[in-house]
């Protein structure tokens, strides 16, 4: 069983469909850490009343990115952590963190990327005009939003929508798509190799 840190900066709703799943007898990874460079974030009271173990790291209490990242990865190398799976985490983390983690590091986004990266992502759908939108969980890489994707599901986009009607229907589904991902990959269902996401058989 694959031991699992999420990262969060928020409400943590995914974190939330990752600790329910993981929760699950025959799930092939445990949720053993939360981490929030946030204070109050919300989604901390959640995992510690499941019984997570949770750890804040400030991130202004850093002169750089770096600096912040050596600390998050000090803790996540402290507690056993296998795979990391950012959870609305506001953060944007450096390269030397991506590298040191890829291939077990893992991000939520709401969009079909390579559509829509960064923030914002609703209206930027509802702008384009698109018909279908959704959401792709992928590996994370240096950059921002582009690392294979690992899995992806769509939703439709009516005419009446409005960036939070869409986010609602969105969100919805991300809570589907990321636990079946991070089950793919800690059951080694799926790797990165040659900066590929590639599926077993």
């Amino acid at each position: 069983m694959k031991r699992v840190a999420v990262l969060i900066s928020g409400r943590g709703s995914n974190m939330r469909a990752l600790i329910a799943a993981a929760s699950a007898p025959g799930f092939p990874a445990k949720i053993v850490l939360v981490i929030s460079n946030v204070v109050s974030a919300e989604g901390l009271h959640f995992a510690a009343e499941a019984g997570i173990a949770t750890q804040v790291i400030p991130h202004k209490a850093y002169r750089s990115r770096e600096e912040f990242d050596h600390a998050l990865n000090g803790v996540l190398e402290a507690a056993g952590i296998e795979i990391v799976c950012l959870a609305g985490f506001m953060r944007i983390l450096s390269d030397w963190f991506a590298k040191r983690w890829q291939g077990r590091l893992l991000n939520i986004h709401p969009s079909l990327l390579p559509l829509f990266k960064g923030v914002h992502v609703h209206e930027q759908a509802l702008q384009a005009g698109v018909r279908v939108s959704g959401c792709t969980v992928h590996f994370v890489v240096p950059e921002l939003d582009a690392g294979p994707i690992i899995a992806q599901t769509t939703v439709p986009v009516e005419m009446e929508d409005t960036p939070e009607i869409l986010a609602a229907r969105v969100l919805g589904e991300e809570h589907k798509l990321y636990p079946a991902a991070l089950k793919m990959l800690a059951e080694g269902k799926v790797r990165l190799e040659n900066g590929r996401a590639v599926f077993a058989r």
